[in-house]
């Protein structure tokens, strides 16, 4: 994608290895050996405490094993059937605006939601990108969003739910909000590969944080979208 990396790893990533791999792509960035990157991911069962972790929100602390992120926010769940994107990007060559940057992390995500049929939204007062589930099930969070910002370079990113096993977020107080649930698009009723989420997601973030336009006709993404009622 132009001059970004675009990466995604096959195989479950253990998570020191990326927090290793994005320490240093960091670094790479500021000094300017290496080009940004996006790295799509899943991680085995696991439980992250962001700078704002409340020890209290940690329900079940020998469920999966625990990890300190350095990013913002609190707990949060990764595991197989969810799609992490690590976005390192140098906001040197762009605002440098860390709200602006949150908020397009949760634009990329509605807008790869609204791909698949999903109306995403934010909340008031709360980071990332949720949804109404219908039926009088009220709203739930689909997406969370945790960066950090070193030099004015990013890292961590977000995390998408597209079919991981939503009784694992049972062991923590999701991103300290006790009174909202987690979804993901199989329990929306959309089945959908990682390799179409994958697709919609390279699609998507062109159009917000690139101003060249969309891919070529015949993605993946635009495949799977047209075949949708």
């Amino acid at each position: 994608m132009d001059d970004i990396d675009w990466k995604t790893s096959e195989a479950a990533v253990e998570y020191p290895m990326a927090l290793a791999a994005m320490e240093t792509r960091v670094g790479q960035i500021r000094d300017g050996s290496a080009p940004e990157q996006v790295w799509l991911l899943e991680h085995p069962p696991l439980y992250t405490a962001g700078t704002s972790a409340r020890p209290d929100d940690l329900l079940a602390p020998k469920q999966f094993p625990v990890f300190q992120a350095g990013r913002g926010g609190q707990y949060t769940y990764h595991g197989p059937g969810q799609r992490i994107a690590y976005v390192m990007l140098d906001l040197r060559r762009r605002d440098r605006d860390v709200r602006c940057f949150v908020r397009n992390l949760e634009e990329w995500l509605i807008l790869t939601l609204a791909g698949f049929g999903i109306d995403g939204k934010r909340v008031d007062g709360r980071v990332g990108v949720w949804v109404d589930r219908g039926q009088g099930r009220g709203v739930a969070k689909i997406a969370a969003v945790g960066v950090r910002i070193r030099h004015w370079v990013t890292f961590h990113g977000t995390s998408l739910n597209v079919e991981p096993d939503l009784t694992h977020y049972e062991g923590i107080v999701p991103c300290g909000i006790d009174d909202a649930a987690v979804t993901s698009l199989l329990d929306l009723g959309v089945t959908a590969t990682m390799a179409e989420v994958d697709a919609a997601l390279e699609y998507c973030f062109r159009q917000v944080f690139l101003d060249d336009g969309l891919l070529e006709p015949g993605t993946t993404f635009e495949r799977f979208a047209a075949s949708r009622p």
